[in-house]
């Protein structure tokens, strides 16, 4: 689905990533670990058109993507969530679902919001279904700036699934949530996961990602040192060595 060729991305003099080499399979959930600095969001926001790559192609479904603009991507099927949570904060937790229907529905958000002919209903539906996925449907009239931590992690996740893509980018979705929250956060991939959906997750929560991806990726310093099955991440020297380290006891 996604096939990402000798990518590099240099900022001045710093090679925040080198001939990285990856792949994402469809309808698996695959994993991007690596420490912090190592170039993890950088690629991310290569692929969404973010940022330009300074050598290489990516691909998703056979179209280059290295030339397109960020919606364009969108309109291809990737949607994505963002590390620091880039909600709408003025707007209610319906209205934040809503603007990402506008991008397939090329309507405003007034039209939308007024849900009066066939297209507008079924709009409304699809977003009641997601809001009801993500255990956010009770919130639908709050300002979006009001939700628990957890609730907004999921409420960007609901928007980024509005616009129905084939591959979910996750940028570290755990990130500042307890076990709780952490569970509930994983129980809700896995049915993101089981409607056909790819996903494409970094995250430094290793319970996370050792329970949920069939395949990851790690890089460091810009580099893909390792890749494989979780089981074979934790065991690989070059990952323990750099990411993961050893157990004392």
């Amino acid at each position: 689905m996604l096939e990402i060729k000798n990518v590099g991305k240099t900022f001045g003099g710093l090679n925040a990533l080198k001939g990285v080499n990856l792949w994402v399979k469809e309808k698996q959930v695959c994993g991007l670990i690596g420490p912090n600095g190592a170039g993890k969001t950088t690629l991310f926001n290569l692929i969404t058109g973010l940022l330009p790559p300074t050598e290489g192609s990516i691909s998703f479904l056979g179209s280059e993507l290295s030339r397109k603009r960020a919606h364009e991507i969108a309109r291809l099927g990737i949607a994505r969530t963002f590390q620091n949570i880039r909600l709408f904060a003025g707007m209610s937790v319906m209205e934040n679902v809503i603007v990402a229907q506008n991008l397939r529905a090329r309507a405003n958000i007034t039209s939308l919001a007024r849900f009066g002919g066939a297209r507008e209903r079924k709009f409304r539906e699809e977003a009641e279904g997601l809001l009801k996925r993500m255990g956010l449907w009770e919130k639908r009239r709050e300002q979006s700036a009001s939700l628990a931590y957890g609730e907004q992690r999921r409420l960007e996740i609901a928007r980024a699934l509005a616009l129905e893509p084939k591959l979910l980018l996750l940028d570290e979705p755990a990130a500042g949530m307890n076990e709780a929250e952490t569970e509930n956060l994983l129980e809700r991939i896995q049915e993101i996961r089981n409607l056909g959906r790819t996903i494409f997750l970094i995250e430094h929560d290793m319970d996370v990602v050792m329970g949920i991806c069939d395949y990851v990726f790690v890089l460091n310093f810009g580099e893909l040192i390792a890749q494989g099955t979780p089981q074979e991440i934790q065991a690989n020297e070059k990952v323990i060595e750099a990411y993961l380290g050893r157990d004392e006891g």
